[in-house]
């Protein structure tokens, strides 16, 4: 990794995913960075980069796809872009000052990735990050392996549950912490334990809003079913909002033989959309939304950030079909 520059950017998805790759970077390898993130779905984070010669990026867990024309840019500027992903890239270019570490494995994730080029040397974070992606299998496995006990990957899902949950929402507003807060919050410590016993009240706070607001969504019944997919309806609240990407993930570790589409009203007449194709079958989320505009995601998890209302029924009958 490129270590000199005028200036270093850490670009971030806002998410567990995000977050957990950018501590284990800088635990290993400390800069002073000026941080570019935002609300989960929020990836076109390059286009707020604007470096210059000499100056050096760190993108994490937003696709390049989304990314390129801006990553063009940065590197004509004569920038270097560290970039580390697991979402389909699109024509990936080769320059000398892009590094780019890119896995769509539907088993890994980027903060994965990055504890793969770093050896495993904080590892406990990798974990918390893979089961907040709801990779929860491959999540505990790297936990038994590595000697974790049982209570410790408890709080390790706990955390990175958590802290995905934090990422989403409409707005920053929406949400309890900003994500680049959240992330100051916890980069100075080794573990996701040391960071939980020395500032619990964090933890609480998002554990408490988590506890909260997945019980409003615990009486919900899909709108539509079939014996393949299950189609659910959030309201235009907070709660919800908030609520919308984890839910999707309880509903498939519930029933993971089904997909999943949680949907979310919005105040501008549009919907915000989360796709989970089932876990006994990680494939063709990704396909799906790329038929609506401003869809976008992985094989087994993907979303639409606002479908038109009149979509609405076209998305659902395309859903039903896609898994049927």
């Amino acid at each position: 990794m490129t270590t000199t520059g005028k200036r270093h950017f850490g670009a971030f998805n806002g998410d567990a995913d995000g977050i957990c790759a950018l501590i284990q970077l800088r635990r290993a390898e400390p800069k002073e960075s000026i941080l570019v993130t935002g609300v989960k779905r929020d990836i076109n984070l390059l286009k707020r980069v604007d470096a210059v010669s000499g100056d050096t990026v760190t993108a994490l867990d937003i696709a390049f796809e989304k990314n390129s024309a801006d990553a063009a840019r940065i590197l004509d500027a004569g920038a270097s872009i560290f970039y580390a992903d697991h979402h389909n890239p699109g024509e990936l270019p080769s320059h000398p000052a892009l590094e780019a570490h890119i896995n769509t494995a539907p088993d890994t994730c980027t903060s994965l990735i990055i504890d793969q080029l770093l050896g495993g040397q904080y590892r406990a974070w990798a974990i918390a990050a893979a089961f907040g992606d709801n990779l929860t299998d491959v999540a505990q496995n790297l936990a038994d392996q590595s000697g974790f006990t049982a209570e410790q990957a408890v709080v390790l899902k706990k955390l990175g549950v958590c802290i995905n949950y934090n990422g989403y929402g409409a707005s920053l507003d929406d949400l309890f912490y900003h994500p680049a807060e959240l992330y100051q919050l916890m980069d100075a410590f080794d573990t996701p334990f040391d960071f939980i016993e020395a500032l619990p009240e964090v933890f609480e706070t998002l554990a408490n809003g988590y506890d909260s607001d997945m019980a409003s969504a615990a009486s919900l019944a899909p709108i539509r079913e079939t014996s393949t997919a299950a189609t659910f309806m959030l309201p235009n609240e907070q709660w919800a909002r908030r609520v919308s990407g984890v839910y999707g993930n309880d509903l498939a570790n519930r029933s993971p033989s089904r997909a999943h589409a949680v949907i979310t009203e919005k105040a501008d007449d549009t919907y915000q959309v989360s796709v989970r194709a089932p876990l006994t079958n990680k494939s063709g989320a990704d396909e799906l939304v790329k038929q609506f505009p401003t869809g976008g995601g992985r094989k087994g998890a993907a979303g639409i950030n606002a479908l038109p209302k009149e979509q609405l029924d076209a998305f659902i009958s395309a859903f039903e079909a896609q898994y049927s």
